[in-house]
């Protein structure tokens, strides 16, 4: 797949959701400020492979830690450079995303494709559970600690925790197989579900505590995969795009706020979207956001309760920042349940 962003690449290197994706970068220059410690979205790069058509040879940025070469080699990442990445990008816009691999020249067509083709395809296939934290963790709240946030982990970004937490959320990040008994027996304050990589109806262990938590009036907040997980708890269905959503440059109008965000998007999957403010088959739920692009599905709520999601990342690093407030409406919502429990 390709993505559209001209900086950020660390970022789509260490973002789960790219987890076992060939990733395409169409801005044609790459590694010219290096790599830091601080902007990474996760651990380690998440990527199968980079692809790129000029490699910086030389990085200069006063944050810099490490040239993107090296840190590739560092974490076994194959990357490849000199490609005709635009040629590359306009083969996948035709053809749709599909099945690769980064080999020598010297390698055997028909050998290469016969590996190629046993690759699965990422309808039906369920990664959360590869790139998921396998035991809780806890991101202190930033100053004065005001409620207790649980974020379901199926990828998640680095920045959404921090967002939350300098919001005065003290988050616990969950992993994506804990029980729902575990959950529901002990309600947060606040509900987080994340981003992820995957085909979102090969993820169903959301389902039950996403269900549990709204109804018990307990504000529900999910980005990307996280909300294609609550748009399908809610009865909606989801498809697969030809070639995804991956930039720092999709506009989506708020139906709500009548105003156009520049967001950034990753993702292969949307929700299925119908007349009007409709959700074929959850009748609970109301179209907020649309991608100006080909009209796709960017954002829902629930009508009765406090539950909201959107499909692109209002976390986004390093930009672009228009979508944040979503954060604010989600803390707005907890607000709002803690003074009608008082």
């Amino acid at each position: 797949m390709f993505n559209t962003c001209m900086t950020g690449y660390q970022e789509v290197l260490t973002d789960p959701s790219y987890t076992g994706q060939l990733v395409t970068m169409t801005y044609p220059l790459i590694g010219n400020y290096g790599v830091n410690s601080e902007d990474r979205e996760s651990s380690e790069p998440q990527v199968a492979g980079f692809i790129v058509r000029e490699a910086s040879r030389v990085h200069s940025n006063w944050r810099s830690e490490d040239g993107l070469d090296e840190y590739l080699k560092q974490h076994s990442i194959t990357g490849i450079a000199d490609l005709d990445t635009r040629a590359l990008t306009r083969h996948i816009r035709s053809e749709g995303a599909m099945r690769g691999a980064i080999v020598p020249s010297t390698s055997d067509q028909d050998e290469v494709l016969a590996q190629v083709l046993e690759q699965p395809l990422m309808e039906g296939l369920d990664l959360a559970c590869g790139v998921s934290t396998n035991e809780p963790y806890e991101v202190p709240a930033v100053g004065e600690e005001r409620f207790r946030v649980l974020a379901y982990d199926f990828g998640v970004k680095a920045h959404s925790p921090k967002l939350l937490a300098e919001r005065g959320c003290h988050v616990t990040v969950i992993p994506a197989d804990t029980p729902v008994e575990d959950i529901l027996s002990d309600p947060p304050d606040g509900m987080f579900v994340s981003n992820g990589p995957g085909d979102p109806a090969a993820v169903e262990r959301a389902e039950a505590a996403i269900l549990g938590l709204a109804e018990a009036d307990v504000p529900v907040f999910g980005i990307c995969l996280g909300h294609q997980l609550i748009s399908r708890a809610f009865g909606a269905s989801t498809f697969k795009l030809p070639f995804g959503h991956h930039g720092g440059n999709h506009p989506v109008k708020s139906l709500d706020r009548q105003s156009v965000e520049i967001t950034s998007q990753n993702h292969g999957f949307a929700v299925r979207g119908g007349e009007g403010d409709e959700i074929p088959g959850a009748p609970g739920l109301r179209l907020t956001h649309v991608n100006l692009y080909d009209g796709t599905v960017e954002g829902v709520e629930h009508r009765e309760l406090p539950v909201l999601s959107v499909q692109y990342h209002p976390e986004a690093a390093p930009g672009p920042h228009d979508s944040r407030y979503l954060f604010d409406r989600f803390v707005a919502l907890m607000e709002e349940r803690k003074r009608s429990g008082e």
